[in-house]
């Protein structure tokens, strides 16, 4: 996998990060549309690229943290911002934890 297909797994990541209906105490909800590789590939990702990626061990933990960005922020934060933070987790999960080439 090219550091290009890497970033465009990361973009299309990003862009399944959304605010959901408030349903809690807190007035932003962050929801993840987790993926599965097919949808991945139907998408033009690297093939190789999402099912690794999907079998990472934190995975899970990546969702969480998504999730629970806001209430990470102020309470006063614009929802546009807690958004592009959550979508920021995405791409510092991936870049720090993922390599391009299988080990």
């Amino acid at each position: 996998m090219t550091a290009d297909e890497l970033r465009a797994i990361i973009t299309w990541l990003e862009e399944r990060v959304l605010l959901g209906s408030a349903e809690t105490d807190h007035p932003i909800v962050i929801t993840f549309l987790s993926p599965t590789a097919d949808e991945m590939i139907v998408a033009g990702l690297n093939a190789g690229g999402a099912r690794r990626l999907l079998s990472v061990s934190w995975w899970d933990e990546m969702v969480t943290d998504i999730i629970e960005t806001p209430d990470l922020c102020d309470s006063d934060e614009p929802a546009a911002e807690v958004l592009a933070f959550a979508r920021d987790v995405v791409s510092e999960y991936i870049r720090k934890r993922f390599p391009l080439e299988e080990e």
